[in-house]
């Protein structure tokens, strides 16, 4: 059986990241045998992964060798101090440190675990400056943080964050308060509804899941631990929210900066809490092709694409490869499991590279076979990992988490944190394979199957130099594709922004205007204006001929009129676009649903782009100077 097979992946070089280790013999494998059930899922499906780490290799075989993406081991302090940078906080030390005013307001918004994160992380930087005897300012992680006590917090809707807090310290008990991390002379706590889900099978976005983490282990009662292998996942829900739940994409690109920063502290803050190492990559640049199909970037592949295609955000070969294989029928039994053959795949490839932007290829000599094999040899020759380089380690990592729910809580973060080319296409990728699942009664592909047959493809190919033993590559195998399992059941959920996320968005928000709006009092009190006269004027910005209880929607590249709507408890944003698309009159007669949508602007977001579940009277206490307008998704 499958399970007593002895195989080496580190035999050979897949894809585009060597190993840099020594060639050993790939031991001859014993004949195929699909004799068990589909039910049989350890060691059938184990069976399928091995199989496809087989075809892989006689399909690089003879293929010219590619540029290699090489991973070098960083010096002492250099990965702390590119992601410091990379969570915008690069100011807390360097030439800038002596003035880290800055991200003073972002370390306000931060949970005790995050700040945790972030001190630490500045405490290497800082022990390694001094080392390397800097000649610039190298400040003390404690006047950094004590410098936050100098002003007061408020909540994202104006409330004082002290009676928050006591209303946290009574929802998570005695124990916590021991944990909590103090900075100057305050501690630094999240915001934590009353009420938090009590289901297991309930994701809580309200609340800091690295915070969850830590009421979990102070908690008497200990979460049952994920199997390694386990064929049944549980149904996990979002519970509805009734500002809306927010999903990538629906933000504006300022506010999803500050949404990736935050991501990657709650990220590693998770894996600080539960004792998982989470090592971010540097890979050195190298030369790549700029033309072509295979071994591309994405980015450069969008960019000839988006040429003939404006606005297209997933590579045409890859969206051609997917449509071939759905053609064939998605019934076919042993899809993305039975290869094509290798010279076949190889002739087809040169034949791809010349003749596809011409549109002269003949997809008709395609089998479906061959399309899903190609489909696959995209993935696993881009010369850097669709899960990228800085973050394959942190996903294969997921599998050390102790439950399934925290599992899932890192995918979700690691899904923000990737590039949008590659999350678009990850995404993409995603989508095709559930279609597959769906005709799993025909074609045989249960999800655990299709996970086992696409992990090899999106993890093992990319080694980034890990070293490691025989054993341990298995461990890895059934860990990588358990990851793959979770990312194509839980798809739906992963592409969602956590609530406490977008509300410390909020909360930056609503502090940066405050010292905007400080800082142009003192300028105009300086020119000499009124300054009453001026705050008056803001004040009444926002209530201007809108009577208390109503919001005025705007349409302004649909229609001259706004319309003024009576907000009620029941009101949802649903409401509101079925009241403008049932106008009489003027281009709302020719919209559809699902063509324009309704979005919260201004106040403290950028743009949101609403969930028809919101509902309007909770979102108009939560951002009062909001306006609110119908329009069409960028493209």
């Amino acid at each position: 059986m499958a399970k007593n097979r002895k195989w080496t992946p580190n035999s050979r070089k897949y894809g585009q990241c060597t190993m840099n280790q020594e060639i050993t013999k790939v031991t001859e494998k014993p004949p195929f045998d699909r004799s068990g059930s589909q039910d049989s899922l350890d060691e059938l499906s184990m069976d399928d992964y091995w199989t496809e780490v087989e075809n892989i290799k006689k399909s690089s075989e003879n293929r010219q060798d590619q540029e290699v993406v090489v991973v070098n081991e960083p010096d002492e302090g250099e990965l702390e101090e590119e992601w410091l940078k990379e969570a915008g906080l690069s100011n807390l030390f360097g030439e800038s440190a002596g003035d880290p005013q800055e991200s003073m307001v972002f370390l306000s918004t931060l949970t005790r675990t995050q700040a945790a994160a972030v001190q630490k992380r500045v405490e290497t930087v800082s022990q390694t400056l001094r080392k390397k005897n800097k000649q610039y300012q190298i400040p003390d992680v404690r006047d950094i943080f004590a410098q936050q006590r100098e002003s007061k917090e408020k909540a994202p809707d104006g409330t004082d964050l002290q009676s928050v807090r006591t209303d946290e310290n009574k929802h998570q008990g005695k124990d916590d308060q021991a944990s909590s991390l103090v900075v100057g002379e305050k501690e630094l706590i999240p915001l934590v509804p009353e009420e938090a889900p009590a289901s297991e099978t309930d994701i809580n976005l309200e609340v800091s899941f690295a915070e969850q983490a830590v009421n979990q282990e102070n908690s008497k009662e200990k979460p049952q631990k994920s199997k390694g292998n386990d064929a049944s996942l549980p149904n996990f829900r979002l519970p509805k929210d009734k500002t809306g739940t927010t999903r990538i994409g629906d933000l504006a690109p300022q506010d999803m900066k500050k949404v990736c920063r935050l991501a990657l502290i709650e990220l590693t803050a998770l894996y600080d809490v539960l004792g998982v190492e989470l090592k971010q990559q540097k890979a050195v640049k190298i030369k790549t092709k700029d033309s072509g199909l295979f071994c591309i970037p994405l980015t450069v592949l969008l960019e000839h694409d988006q040429r003939k295609v404006p606005g297209t955000r997933i590579p045409l070969i890859f969206q051609k490869l997917i449509a071939r294989i759905e053609e064939g029928g998605l019934e076919t039994e042993g899809l993305l499991r039975i290869p094509g053959a290798a010279t076949r795949i190889r002739n087809l490839c040169q034949e791809l590279e010349a003749k596809f932007y011409e549109g002269t290829f003949n997809w008709e000599s395609v089998k479906q076979h061959d399309a899903a094999s190609l489909l696959k040899l995209f993935i696993r020759e881009l010369p850097q990992p669709l899960l990228s380089v800085e973050y394959l380690r942190a996903f294969q990592a997921v599998q050390d988490l102790p439950t399934r729910k925290q599992q899932l809580q890192a995918l979700n973060l690691l899904v923000i944190l990737l590039p949008d080319a590659n999350r678009d296409t990850l995404k993409a990728l995603l989508e095709f394979l559930q279609r597959v699942i769906d005709n799993r009664e025909k074609n045989k592909m249960t999800t655990m199957n299709v996970a086992m047959v696409m992990a090899p493809n999106l993890f093992m190919c990319h080694a980034l130099g890990l070293k490691s033993n025989e054993q341990r590559e298995f461990i890895m195998a059934a860990g990588t594709a358990n990851i793959m399992h979770l990312l194509i059941k839980y798809q739906q959920l992963l592409w969602t922004i956590p609530k406490f996320i977008v509300n410390q968005v909020r909360k930056q928000n609503t502090e940066n205007h405050k010292k905007d709006k400080k800082a142009m009092k003192k300028l105009l009190k300086k020119m000499a204006y009124d300054r009453e006269k001026y705050e008056k004027q803001d004040k009444n910005t926002n209530d201007a001929d809108v009577p208390q209880g109503v919001i005025r929607v705007q349409a302004p590249h649909l229609s001259k009129v706004s319309m003024a709507i009576q907000l009620t408890e029941e009101l949802k944003a649903s409401d509101v676009l079925a009241r403008f698309l049932s106008q009489e009159s003027g281009i709302a007669q020719t919209l559809k649903k699902g063509e324009v949508f309704l979005y919260e602007i201004g106040g403290n977001i950028g743009e949101r782009c609403l969930d028809d579940d919101a509902y309007m009277k909770d979102l108009f206490q939560l951002n009062p100077s909001a306006e609110w307008v119908i329009k069409s998704k960028p493209s």
